[in-house]
């Protein structure tokens, strides 16, 4: 049996691959659970610097696998899932890996929530980016009530999960939902180069900064400027923050 999830480090990255392109990479129970397992170890690994969240086949996640529901038969065992899909998607956001997400075709539903799992999302010309789980009779999961207004406001993310609207990749650019569109064919090598760029550089200074916008949100200012002064002091300790500023001040 292929295995839904895959997992792959090389030279620091961790190369997460979706891996149900028949049903276009949607989650069924077994993709749950893999997801939360393996966003947990990567997370946990010493030898992983930053994150690449890709899907196998035509397209990047149609979100949650609608025939599975139907076969789990029942609200409690559906919240049951969508709890267990919650553990992986907080292990990645809330940790100090940036992550780079290589975004192509179907972006929808839940598929919509991995995305903002991303710090750095690239998308094709090609790319439909939408909610639609409305055309379903279900409600935003896979953190997309959390996430999609802090990414593009209130008032646009209403405009998604009250429509069946899909945006193009440019549409998802310009909205602020991603940061690159590329061609169709180049999402996955310019989304590696991204993520290999931190590593290149001071992944453990883009992990802070990461941490820090992400949890703007919920402190006070006072709290957050507090955390800016003790970041800041931490990452200069760093061999990377070291070698880094005394290279710049030698110029």
């Amino acid at each position: 049996m292929t295995d839904p999830i895959l997992l792959t480090v090389d030279q620091g990255l961790a190369r997460i691959t979706l891996n149900r392109p028949e049903r276009l990479n949607a989650f069924d129970g077994e993709t749950g659970h893999a997801w939360a397992r393996i966003a947990e170890e990567v997370v946990a690994r010493d030898d992983v610097q930053a994150v690449l969240l890709e899907g196998a086949g035509p397209a990047f996640c149609a979100g949650g696998d609608v025939r599975a529901m139907v076969e789990l038969g029942s609200g409690p065992a559906l919240t049951e899932l969508a709890g267990v899909i919650n553990r992986g998607i907080r292990a990645l956001t809330e940790s100090e890996l940036p992550v780079a997400v290589a975004a192509h075709g179907a972006v929808v539903g839940g598929g919509l929530g991995i995305m903002l799992v991303g710090d750095y999302a690239v998308v094709g010309e090609g790319s439909k980016v939408g909610s639609r789980y409305a055309n379903v009779g279900l409600t935003p999961d896979f953190s997309v009530s959390a996430q999609l207004a802090r990414a593009v406001g209130e008032r646009r993310a209403l405009q998604l999960v009250l429509s069946d609207r899909l945006l193009s990749g440019a549409e998802a650019v310009e909205w602020g939902l991603a940061a690159e569109v590329v061609p169709d064919a180049e999402v996955g090598a310019r989304a590696e180069a991204v993520a290999r760029s931190w590593i290149a550089g001071a992944a453990s200074a883009y992990g802070r900064a990461k941490r820090l916008v992400r949890d703007a949100a919920t402190r006070s200012f006072a709290e957050q400027l507090a955390e800016e002064a003790r970041s800041i002091g931490a990452a200069y300790e760093t061999p990377d923050g070291r070698r880094l500023t005394a290279a710049f001040a030698a110029k």
